[in-house]
């Protein structure tokens, strides 16, 4: 089979694999916590001086990065997991560096949102169905 052929075969897969999860919104949450994590660049010993609230700092973001990979993995519980996530965005304005200096959170803030608003099994948009109908008809020509 050549590599085109394959790469054909494999498109629809992948668009339905996102297609069936709030895709952006995980990967949003998942790149503030991520974000708001790299902002943090302190050692542990300065950690371990600072207690709490440096651990803090630190906890939340991982809170964050665990609940966009669970967003994307397990869609069905994507609710809870976009309240937890935006609480926690919202809670590292506090004890991240101004959550990440915004971009971190607002990233966050965003993709929770988008995931507490994804309906899984809504119709397609107008365009977006006239286009796989033409894909279905030229598909069929191709067969035929």
């Amino acid at each position: 089979m050549p590599a085109p052929a394959a790469a054909a075969a494999r498109g629809p897969v992948r668009r339905d694999w996102r297609g069936g999860r709030p895709f952006w919104g995980g990967l949003l949450v998942t790149l503030g916590g991520a974000e708001i994590l790299f902002t943090l660049w302190a050692p542990l010993p300065v950690l371990l001086h600072i207690g709490m609230a440096g651990l803090a700092g630190y906890l939340v973001p991982v809170v964050m990065v665990v609940c966009g990979l669970l967003i994307l993995f397990n869609p069905g519980q994507r609710l809870f997991y976009s309240i937890l996530a935006v609480l926690a965005s919202l809670a590292t304005w506090v004890t991240s560096n101004l959550g990440g200096f915004l971009i971190g959170m607002l990233l966050g803030v965003v993709g929770s949102c988008l995931t507490f608003g994804w309906l899984p099994d809504q119709p397609l948009r107008r365009g977006r169905q006239r286009r796989e109908d033409r894909r279905a008809q030229r598909r069929a020509a191709a067969g035929a």
